[in-house]
């Protein structure tokens, strides 16, 4: 029986009888040979129940997800043991989905790779404790995975990118920058000190009540800000970028929303409205809130480039600087990150929106990775562990502060 963290909660287990008609739901074929190595990803660290099967080319033979967004939308934020809950009702028909898509029995299956850290750890051990019941069930290599290796390395499953790359991951829970060497090689340049962007996000759009919206009502935070961004003035507000003075690569999003706070309770008392109701400058507010993280994220990740580029830990001419996660998706960012590499002669890359976001995908293609470089193939799951919090890489921040690179002053005309 495998002992877990205290923050492990109740450790998910299907019962026999579950699992006995999950395994007979397959259909399995007798004459059938893959001529290539095939991963199932499992991917359970938020609030999407997701998975996925592809082979060690890429193709991605099949994937399912079941998203929790509109339940947590109601809610007002994510409540993981509601998450947990969820994750328990859908991760047998999700994976189930996946195999059925990819005509793959788990027989057929070269190893099973799952997220086991970061994330909520509720979340987590849903994921974990399937994935160990199909590993053990199947005899099958288990392949850990780490949420943001995963994120990172997506890029090489729709593009041909060698190493090594600047990656920029900024969803509602990670913000970081860091140099990818290799699979699992990883130079930490700047992380979020605080909170991440997207989470900000959420967290301006519930107070600017958008969900109140009518064009609003059914977006993200993060959506409904972008959404609503377009309508707006962004010079009715001149909020600072965080930590200008800072020559890291740092991120800080907590003081920058405070102050966002503050406008909004003032404005509130302008217009004579209570909280809760929409502001007649919502858009405005919205899209100076957007601008300035843009203008924010793209200082830090111009400094990143800069850095690498003096340290030779990049190419001078040929770079690639490749953003990632949830937020990567929003264009106006999108926009201004492109402003930085067209300056510093470097190649932006993205994975599509739908793997931009947690996917199965991504999980069983780190999988694939991690597979052909022979680097962290467990045939043995005594032990493991998941972990809610964990850093990615070598961080070498100190030293990128250290440097103290002055970034030119360009001019962000989105």
């Amino acid at each position: 029986m495998l002992i877990l963290n205290k923050t492990a909660g109740v450790f998910f287990k299907p019962s026999k009888r579950k699992l006995y008609d999950f395994l007979r739901s397959f259909n399995f074929h007798p004459g059938k040979v893959f001529l290539h190595k095939l991963v199932l990803g499992i991917e359970t660290s938020c609030d999407d129940t997701a998975a996925a099967v592809v082979d060690e080319t890429g193709n991605v033979l099949g994937e399912a997800i079941h998203s929790q967004t509109e339940v947590h939308l109601k809610t007002g934020g994510i409540i993981p043991p509601v998450a947990q809950q969820l994750h328990r009702e859908n991760i047998q028909r999700i994976v189930q989905e996946a195999l059925s898509l990819s005509k793959v029995s788990p027989s057929e299956l070269s190893a099973i790779a799952t997220t086991i850290k970061p994330g909520l750890a509720l979340s987590l051990g849903v994921g974990l404790s399937f994935s160990l019941q199909l590993v053990d069930q199947f005899k099958k290599p288990f392949i850990p995975i780490h949420h943001m290796e995963a994120h990172a390395l997506t890029i090489r499953l729709t593009n041909k990118v060698e190493f090594p790359f600047l990656v920029l991951l900024i969803s509602g829970g990670h913000c970081l920058l860091a140099l990818v060497r290799g699979v699992s090689d990883f130079l930490l340049l700047g992380k979020s000190l605080d909170i991440a962007p997207g989470d900000m996000l959420d967290k301006v759009a519930r107070r600017l009540s958008l969900i109140k919206h009518p064009e609003c009502s059914t977006m993200s935070g993060g959506k409904a800000i972008e959404h609503l961004a377009k309508q707006g003035n962004k010079l009715h507000f001149d909020f600072k970028p965080p930590m200008q003075r800072a020559k890291n690569c740092d991120f800080s999003f907590s003081g920058l929303q405070h102050v966002i706070d503050k406008t909004i309770m003032q404005k509130e008392i302008e217009e004579g409205i209570e909280k809760g109701q929409i502001l007649s400058s919502a858009a405005d507010i919205a899209a100076a809130v957007q601008h300035t993280i843009a203008c924010h994220i793209a200082k830090r990740t111009h400094r990143a480039i800069l850095f690498c580029k003096q340290r030779n830990l990049l190419s001078q001419s040929n770079a690639v600087l490749v953003v990632s996660g949830g937020v990567a998706s929003n264009l106006y960012i999108r926009k201004a990150l492109e402003i930085i590499t067209d300056a510093t002669q470097c190649t932006l890359l993205c994975p599509p929106p739908r793997l931009c976001t947690d996917n199965g995908v991504m999980i069983a293609w780190n999988g694939v990775e991690r597979l052909r470089a022979g680097l962290g193939i467990l045939y043995d799951t005594e032990g493991i562990r998941y972990e809610p919090k964990c850093p990615l890489g070598v961080d070498i921040s100190k030293e990128v502060g250290d440097a103290a690179i002055k970034v030119p002053r360009l001019k962000m005309k989105i």
